[in-house]
C-alpha cells in the first residue's frame, strides 16, 4: 500500500475520541475551496474535544477505507474527474462495503455524480461508481447560480452555490438531500437536490458547503460519532456569525436582492 498523508490537528487533543477523515485526491478535486470542508469537520471536531484525524489519499496512493469514518469527495473539471473515477473503480466493492457499514460519505459536485452507476462527459459515458441509485446526463445551458435548499439533515436553510451542466436524475424512491427554494438543484426540474442514503450526502451545492452550513457539519459529524462509538450527541458551539451569515444570505436571496449573472 502507498503512503498516505495522516495528519491531527494541531493541539487536538491526544485522548478520547477520534475520527478518521479520508480526503480523497485533494490534488485533483478542490475546484471549489473543498479543502474549506475538510477545516470545517476539523475545528468542529475539535472544539467539541474530539480528535480528528485527516488521511489525505492523493492519486498515486491505494486507498484503504479500514478504520475510516468519513470519506470526503469533492469537485473538480472533467478531467480530472476522469481520472479520479478510473482510480476508484478499482477500489469500487470496498467503497460499497464501507457505505454499506454506515460509513459516512459527503460528495460535492464532480463527487456527487461519481456516485451514481453513470455520468455523460461530452459525447461519452462514463462508468459510475454505483454506490446510489442515480445517474447524470448533461445539459445546457449549465445550472448556474445561489442555491437554498430546505434538507432534513440540516435546521438552517442549507445555502451554497451551484455550477454545473451535470442533470443528475435520482432512482425511484431515492430521498433527494432537499427541496429547492431557489436556485437550479439536480437537474432544473424536479425541484430537488443532492441525495441521501444510508449516511451518504451527495450534493451540487458548494462555496464551500460546510462553513456555511454548520448543520451539516455536525450531521456528518454525529453519524459517524454514532457508528463508531454509539452515540450521536454533540455538545453546542456558539454558531452565531455562521448562522448570522447563513440567514443574512437566505433572506436576500427569498427577497429578489441578489442579481445573478
Amino acid at each position: 500500500m502507498s503512503a498516505m498523508t495522516s495528519q491531527a490537528v494541531d493541539g487536538a487533543p491526544t485522548g478520547g475520541r477520534t475520527l478518521r477523515i479520508a480526503h480523497l485526491y485533494p490534488e485533483l478535486l478542490n475546484l471549489y475551496g473543498d479543502s474549506g470542508n475538510i477545516l470545517c469537520l476539523r475545528r468542529r471536531m475539535e472544539w467539541r474535544g474530539i480528535t480528528p484525524d485527516v488521511m489525505e489519499v492523493r492519486v498515486d496512493d491505494t486507498p484503504s477505507f479500514s478504520g475510516v469514518d468519513i470519506v470526503f469527495i469533492g469537485g473538480g473539471s472533467d478531467r480530472e474527474q476522469r481520472i479520479v473515477c478510473d482510480k476508484l473503480l478499482a477500489e469500487r466493492a470496498e467503497i460499497r462495503a464501507f457505505v454499506e457499514d454506515g460509513g459516512v460519505l459527503a460528495a460535492v459536485c464532480g463527487g456527487y455524480q461519481l456516485l451514481g452507476s453513470s455520468y455523460l462527459m461530452a459525447d461519452e459515458r462514463v462508468e459510475g461508481l454505483s454506490l446510489v441509485d442515480l445517474y447524470t446526463d448533461h445539459g445546457d445551458p449549465r445550472l448556474i447560480g445561489n442555491i437554498v435548499v430546505e434538507s432534513p439533515i440540516s435546521p438552517q436553510p442549507i445555502v451554497g452555490y451551484e455550477n454545473h451542466g451535470g442533470r443528475t436524475h435520482l432512482g425511484e424512491g431515492v430521498t433527494p438531500l432537499g427541496r429547492v427554494v431557489y436556485g437550479h438543484g439536480n437537474d432544473g426540474v424536479t425541484g430537488y437536490e443532492g441525495v441521501l442514503y444510508k449516511n451518504v450526502v451527495g450534493t451540487y451545492v458548494h462555496g464551500p458547503l460546510l462553513p456555511k452550513n454548520p448543520g451539516v457539519a455536525d450531521c456528518l459529524i454525529a453519524r459517524a460519532m454514532e457508528r463508531k462509538y454509539g452515540t450521536a450527541e454533540l455538545g453546542p458551539l456558539d454558531d452565531a456569525e455562521e448562522l448570522a451569515a447563513n440567514q443574512v444570505m437566505y433572506h436576500r436571496l427569498m427577497a429578489g436582492e441578489v442579481r445573478e449573472s
